[in-house]
């Protein structure tokens, strides 16, 4: 009996594995939001995001994660960012160090903007569980636009994130379990 428990759960991991690797998301369709939100750690995630506010399909950038020792002015020139759009459009966010802190900082950015839909973009393998991590902080209302750069992750990248995404998930469950319990 215990050896048949153990091949389905092994079965049930192993078909999740087989489904995250194999449904990696896409980059969005060309919708409008309030905002970009970027999370910094991979190529191609800023330059995605300063794309999307040049062509008018969000008001402003946050990115989050920004090491503190880089200041604005370089961010601008390693980014080719003009100083109109760093002004008027790029906000950096110092304060997050993983994918849990970032969506933190996701979400106070975004209450202090009010704003109401923001488009998260991240690199294709980390979508799942910064979403997962950035939509449990957020307000019941607001709309979340996943927006993947697509990459070619090895297999050990995608069995590091999987791991790490049922983690965040089996954690999450016990944080709803333990604040119901205290309602």
């Amino acid at each position: 009996m215990i050896l048949r428990l153990i091949a389905a759960v092994f079965l049930v991991y192993a078909f999740g594995f087989l489904a995250f690797a194999l449904t990696l998301p896409a980059p969005a369709a060309k919708t409008e939001t309030d905002a970009v939100i970027v999370l910094t750690g991979g190529a191609g995630r800023i330059a995605r995001g300063l794309e999307v506010v040049e062509e008018g399909l969000a008001k402003e950038m946050f990115v989050s994660g920004v090491d503190p020792e880089v200041k604005p002015a370089e961010f601008a020139e390693q980014f080719q960012v003009s100083g109109r759009t760093m002004a008027c459009c790029v906000t950096l966010g110092f304060l997050a160090v993983d994918t849990r802190s970032n969506a933190g900082e996701v979400a106070q950015w975004l209450k202090e903007k009010e704003f109401d839909s923001a488009r998260l973009v991240t690199t294709d393998w980390h979508m799942a569980r910064a979403y997962s991590e950035v939509a449990d902080t957020l307000p019941s209302g607001t709309s979340i636009v996943k927006d993947a750069v697509t990459s070619h992750p090895d297999i050990s990248t995608l069995f590091l994130e999987y791991n790490k995404l049922l983690v965040s998930e089996v954690s999450q469950g016990l944080s709803d379990e333990t604040d119901d319990t205290a309602s």
